[in-house]
């Protein structure tokens, strides 16, 4: 396929998190889930591979390499732009909540939508 020179951030942002949503990836990120059965430790050692795997796919067409470090200079570029881009903030939260286990929220204004940043 045609690889996109320089696609903004959002709208690959918006495909990794279409990638999440597939049934297939739903599925395996589950079924990690289910492995770490909600172990802090364990849910890093199961889910995260499975949601790099899920970006690398993703954004490979769009000219980051094809392993962890592509993954890393994503999110990178992602966070640089979260603070000028309110909707990649957003969207950058939405995608962060696939794969974090949610006891890492704050309980208290859980479910606003709020990023902690860090």
């Amino acid at each position: 396929g045609l690889v996109a020179v320089c696609p903004s951030p959002a709208a690959v942002l918006a495909e990794v998190i279409k990638a999440f949503g597939a049934p297939e990836n739903a599925q395996r990120m589950e079924e990690a889930r289910d492995n770490a059965c909600n172990d802090m430790g364990k849910m890093l050692q199961f889910l995260l591979p499975v949601a790099t795997q899920i970006q690398q796919d993703v954004i490979k067409a769009y000219g980051f390499s094809n392993d962890g470090e592509g993954v890393l200079k994503f999110a990178r570029l992602i966070k640089s732009y979260e603070s000028q881009d309110p909707e990649i903030a957003s969207m950058s939260g939405k995608l962060k909540a696939m794969f974090l286990p949610p006891m890492t929220l704050p309980p208290h204004g859980a479910g606003t939508g709020g990023v902690a940043t860090s």
